[in-house]
């Protein structure tokens, strides 16, 4: 029996990095986490420990430093575009790259309030130069947002079309909650069901939700926010009678806003809120108290796609476990 070597990758994971644009008193801030996967010929290093085809993951960290100085960090898309293409060209064994980036998001101190007036009555001079007084934000503080994380996952390579280049963004950690319009009956039953069926229930997830490109978006930046806004209306306006029918609405909605995006995939943990039992201290429960379970939960996933959507390509050719 033949034993060989089957697909394999490498890269460097989670490079954080933060660039602060200087150009002007007003700083603007961009705060990343980088990952970079190379595949191609490197069967000699795992067969011999050969190591002549294989650029060190240090040598990837170091070329997302120097491209965030370089070429600066304006829109993630790019910015993973660039670095693909420039493992992809430039080291010889490599047929494909790919670069996944995080991106999280920081609000200017202030920016939703007139700042405080920070003058010492005693120095005239002691304002701090960078307050904004009116609303606008403070020009170099910072506050870290929410909790939900811009991603983009960038691929450029070579498949059986020849070469091309893949971009596939999204959502990750974005929870919401309903707290009524969201129903669970009629579902199956066997000798195991005990669950009850209910026609008013809390449904909460913490989202992830991935779009891939057919082409590039005008504004990368522009297109993500808008994606974000159809997903949570969808899931605010819709009386949902079960998670999946809820994802499938708000896939809809997305592809018929933005003609540029082919398909997008859901993963949605359902955050099981139980009505808590209190009959034994004599009091009732309306549908008003409830105990949030973190784990065991349905983990729901599903793919809204256009029917003449393209070839994926190498879009979601991910890790290997």
């Amino acid at each position: 029996m033949g034993i060989i070597l089957g697909a394999n990758q490498y890269g460097k994971a989670e490079i954080r990095v933060v660039t602060v644009d200087r150009d002007t008193p007003r700083h603007q801030i961009h705060d990343l986490s980088v990952t970079t996967t190379l595949r191609g010929d490197f069967a000699a290093a795992h067969e011999s420990g050969d190591q002549a085809n294989v650029l060190p993951t240090d040598s990837q960290k170091n070329t997302v430093f120097a491209f965030a100085r370089e070429r600066g960090v304006d829109q993630i898309e790019d910015f993973a575009l660039g670095l693909a293409r420039h493992f992809a060209e430039t080291v010889p064994a490599v047929s494909s790259a790919r670069v996944s980036v995080d991106s999280y998001a920081w609000d200017r101190v202030g920016a939703d309030r007139p700042g405080p007036d920070l003058a010492d009555p005693e120095d005239p001079g002691g304002q701090d130069p960078g307050q904004d007084p009116d609303g606008a934000g403070h020009d170099h503080s910072f506050v870290r947002r929410g909790q939900d994380v811009r991603t983009t996952t960038v691929t450029v390579g070579v498949t059986g079309h020849g070469p091309g280049a893949w971009v596939v963004s999204g959502i990750k950690d974005l929870v919401v909650l309903k707290s009524t319009g969201s129903e669970f009956r009629g579902f199956f039953k066997d000798r195991y069901t005990t669950l009850a069926e209910t026609d008013d229930r809390i449904l909460a997830t913490s989202l992830v939700a991935r779009w891939r490109y057919s082409e590039p978006a005008a504004d990368w930046a522009k297109a993500h926010a808008g994606i974000r806004a159809a997903i949570l209306d969808t899931f605010a306006g819709t009386h949902s009678r079960a998670l999946q029918q809820t994802l499938q609405a708000m896939g809809t909605a997305v592809l018929r806003a933005y003609p540029e995006v082919a398909e997008i995939r859901f993963a949605a943990p359902n955050k099981h809120h139980f009505a808590a039992d209190l009959a034994p201290f004599g009091l009732d429960n309306p549908g008003e108290v409830f105990y949030a379970a973190d784990r065991p939960y349905g983990l729901i996933e599903a793919t809204v796609i256009r029917e003449d959507a393209p070839d994926p390509g190498l879009a979601w050719s991910a890790g290997l476990t």
